[in-house]
């Protein structure tokens, strides 16, 4: 067993993220065995907490122990560590949750080519944990087989859609995940991306507690498939708004319900007695999907400062001078 300990941080992927983890402000050690766990074991971990995994149905005590430690101890932790934020209890939301990301915004992610160090950003993440942005070597990508997709019975296509972006990450999850992960140029990255974008999926820029705190994924999101959309239709507040609402010219739209059926967060409807769409501004998420495909161009994002603010890593970086 020492021996297996050892191999396994010696290697050079995992002694990076140990590395780096130790320059990581209250990061724990359980935070760290947290992260081993969901990098080594990702598609149980997801399989679980979707609630598709067969160890949901063959050994449902043990599924549920497994769930209990890697979700209530995560929570109980920053529970601890930041007993209320404007005077509303921690959730697990707070350790693990993405950010709605437009289609421009995710390219730039992946094409940013300069190392960025921009933490705590609270009015772009509002959550109470893992909210930073440390990007080293962003160039360095690599696309992952979904977890979520994974996972289902009867998944979207194509598999590979999710995006790990900057070290020590890209070559963590390679190193774990051989038969499901491969190394991409940033070209590469913002073709998946547009590819995605034209199936009518949901770019989500994901931040873990376990995985150093901070954004380290894209994740390309379908309805049906992602589990993060799932939670968010159950009452766990996991992601959060592009900070852009969609807005209806009325004069210009002809009420032909596409964007309604379109619409991943079932935010849109065709009034009757208007018979033009109307938005529901708090299921909104301002992803854009609908956008693109209103044949009239009655559809736009607008700003909503209630949203929060838009992660757009260069407007960012201008405001923090990383970008001169």
């Amino acid at each position: 067993m020492k021996g297996k300990l050892r191999d396994l941080f010696v290697r050079p992927e995992m002694r990076a993220f140990v590395e780096e983890a130790h320059r990581t402000d209250d990061y724990s050690f359980f935070d760290l065995l947290h992260g081993y766990v969901y990098g080594r074991w990702i598609y149980t971990y997801i399989g679980i907490g979707v609630g598709e995994h067969p160890l949901m149905r063959l050994f449902s005590p043990l599924a549920r122990l497994w769930k209990r430690l890697f979700t209530s101890r995560a929570a109980a932790e920053v529970q601890k560590a930041a007993p209320a934020r404007d005077g509303q209890k921690v959730t697990f939301a707070d350790t693990y949750h993405g950010k709605v990301v437009s289609l421009e915004a995710a390219k730039q992610l992946v094409t940013v080519n300069q190392e960025i160090h921009l933490p705590d950003l609270e009015k772009v993440i509002p959550y109470a944990r893992a909210r930073d942005i440390v990007l080293k070597n962003p160039d360095h990508i690599a696309v992952l087989d979904c977890p979520c997709r994974m996972s289902r019975e009867h998944p979207c296509l194509p598999m590979d859609v999710c995006l790990i972006v900057g070290e020590p990450f890209a070559s963590f999850v390679t190193a774990q995940q051989p038969e499901h992960a491969r190394w991409i140029t940033p070209e590469e990255a913002v073709q998946i991306l547009q590819e995605e974008d034209a199936r009518g999926h949901v770019h989500h820029a994901f931040f873990k507690d376990a995985m150093l705190g901070r954004f380290y994924a894209i994740c390309n999101c379908c309805p049906c498939c992602c589990g993060a959309m799932q939670a968010q239709r159950n009452g766990t507040p996991m992601l959060a708004s592009s900070g852009y609402v969609c807005d209806v010219d009325s004069e210009s739209c002809v009420g032909c319900g596409l964007c309604a059926d379109v619409c991943p967060f079932g935010a849109l409807a065709v009034d009757e007695e208007s018979g033009t769409a109307v938005v529901d501004a708090a299921a909104c998420m301002g992803c854009g999907v609908c956008v693109g495909r209103c044949a009239q161009g009655a559809l736009s994002l607008v700003r909503d400062a209630a949203k929060g603010e838009p992660l757009e890593i260069q407007q960012l970086m201008a405001a923090v001078g990383e970008g001169s």
